[in-house]
């Protein structure tokens, strides 16, 4: 267990440069006062290891000095080879950097720990797109990853659902979300959100940009996809379900509306159960939703939402009802 810990603070400070001690502690789930001990060893076994005083300090290796990568263990080494998604690098132009890492990567490894790096490439495959979509290949994608890495900036035409815009944009991160690829990036102050499939143009500039030191880019994610889902259920309905209604939601509802959907406790004498739960902006879009639930819903409140399922319903029960007259009219 130590070994591993002070390999652990080794690398770290190799990859950081310059750690807290805190840092080093959250970091190896230990408390403070064993990384210092653990600082002592590693300085007593002739690592170079220098301690910066004052509120910026913390430890550092003394600059040029190497750890060789020689103690993975084997779950470290499988995890390394998972991370090298094919689909992903090759859109972005670094299939061939990723192909020549992996292959250096084997060779640094112990003969033992090679077969099972190498069968987690032969066992597992990352394929992106939801069911019955498709990986978009945006025509500048690799022009803006290249922004992103060189912090560029960028001028891009774009085409967003109202009108074409043209943006200049600090890129700041790229996302692959359900096939398609996101750029998130920096306009006047705000960080905003680009699908990087409706990029008409894309010109990188030779001017660069700072980046916000506290930026990051999964917590930006996250928060954005929390605000969108909120923004797009905004409003509350009561419904009916029938127990295979309840089948259908669970396989056809939105993640958010299954996870924020309170459901009664008992049912009636056909099982039906009452629950409420999150719906679309607009009574169309709530109305459109639960249509996909067919006659296995019946909405309780609010009433303009059940006067729309009323008339779609109907519209269409008239429309089908309408069929068989006009097949006989044409025979």
């Amino acid at each position: 267990m130590r070994a591993s810990r002070l390999f652990s603070i080794l690398t770290t400070l190799q990859a950081r440069g310059q750690v807290t001690a805190p840092e080093l502690a959250e970091a190896c789930e230990v408390s403070v006062r064993t990384i210092y001990r653990d600082i002592d060893a590693l300085s007593a076994a002739g690592v170079p290891v220098y301690a910066d005083r004052g509120a910026e300090g913390g430890y550092r290796l003394l600059d040029g000095y190497r750890v060789r990568l020689n103690g993975l263990s084997q779950g470290e080494a499988e995890a390394l080879f998972m991370a090298g998604l094919p689909g992903p690098a090759a859109a972005l132009g670094l299939d061939a950097a990723m192909v020549a890492a992996q292959t250096k990567l084997m060779a640094a490894l112990p003969e033992n720990l090679r077969p099972n790096a190498r069968g987690m490439q032969q066992r597992f495959h990352l394929d992106a797109p939801g069911w019955f979509g498709e990986t978009e290949e945006p025509q500048h994608l690799r022009a803006i990853a290249g922004a992103v890495l060189r912090e560029n900036l960028i001028e891009i035409r774009y085409q967003s659902w109202k009108a074409e815009k043209r943006r200049r944009v600090a890129p700041l991160g790229l996302v692959l979300k359900g096939g398609s690829w996101y750029l998130a990036g920096l306009v006047d102050g705000n960080v905003r959100t680009y699908r990087v499939a409706r990029v008409l143009d894309c010109v990188t500039l030779e001017t660069s940009f700072a980046r916000p030191a506290d930026f990051d880019l999964a917590a930006y994610w996250r928060a954005s996809i929390e605000r969108l889902e909120a923004e797009l259920h905004p409003n509350q309905a009561t419904v009916r379900l029938s127990p295979f209604g309840l089948k259908l939601f669970d396989a056809l509802a939105h993640p958010y509306v299954k996870a924020r959907m309170r459901l009664a406790e008992g049912s009636d004498a056909d099982g039906w159960r009452v629950a409420t739960m999150p719906v679309g902006k607009t009574v169309w879009h709530a109305a459109t939703e639960l249509l996909r639930l067919g006659a296995e819903v019946e909405v309780i409140a609010p009433a303009e939402l059940r006067d729309k399922m009323a008339e779609l319903t109907g519209a269409m029960a008239a429309r089908y009802a309408e069929a068989p007259a006009r097949r006989a009219a044409r025979r």
